[in-house]
């Protein structure tokens, strides 16, 4: 996920908002890079996991990860991460400013475009508010597979706790 718009017209479904949300914590942004440039995670199925508990729609099985990541494989390998390795070629270059502005927008779209598609895969809100913290928390570790990268995740951990604590 690049650096995300907070404008008012890049509003979205209740994932995206969360998302937004979610990056712009302190530290958050930093650990995102990180996950998906030394650990290879898909931001996106990351925050999807995170999303999934923190919205009261239970916890995730190997199995539905498994199903979450095919389905978002095919527009990850043939639009987004192409996006991506553009932009960060162009991204030094004095010529490519624009180009760079662009190319951040499309990628932005794109995974904005990937965050709907896992949306409408969501299963409904069942778990009240005290579960939902842990439900989170037991996404994030069953997407995030490693001890480092979960040591990584912190500040997604401690966002996800202020997200959904009450009041």
């Amino acid at each position: 996920m690049t650096k995300a718009d907070h404008s008012p017209d890049r509003a979205g479904g209740a994932f995206w908002r969360f998302s937004l949300d979610a990056y712009g914590r302190p530290g958050v942004a930093s650990a995102c890079l990180d996950l998906q440039d030394r650990y290879g995670c898909d931001v996106n199925l990351v925050l999807f996991a995170l999303w999934i508990g923190a919205s009261g729609r239970g916890r995730l099985t190997e199995a539905d990860l498994g199903e979450l990541d095919n389905a978002a494989a095919s527009w990850r390998r043939s639009v987004i991460e192409p996006l991506r390795a553009l932009r960060r070629q162009v991204k030094h270059q004095a010529e490519g400013a624009a180009l760079y502005e662009a190319l951040k927008a499309a990628e932005l779209e794109a995974e904005h475009a990937l965050q709907n598609r896992l949306e409408a895969l969501a299963p409904p809100m069942t778990a009240t508010t005290a579960g939902r913290v842990a439900d989170a928390l037991a996404n994030l570790a069953a997407c995030l597979r490693s001890e480092a990268a979960f040591e990584t995740a912190s500040p997604l951990r401690l966002a996800v706790g202020e997200m959904v604590a009450p009041g």
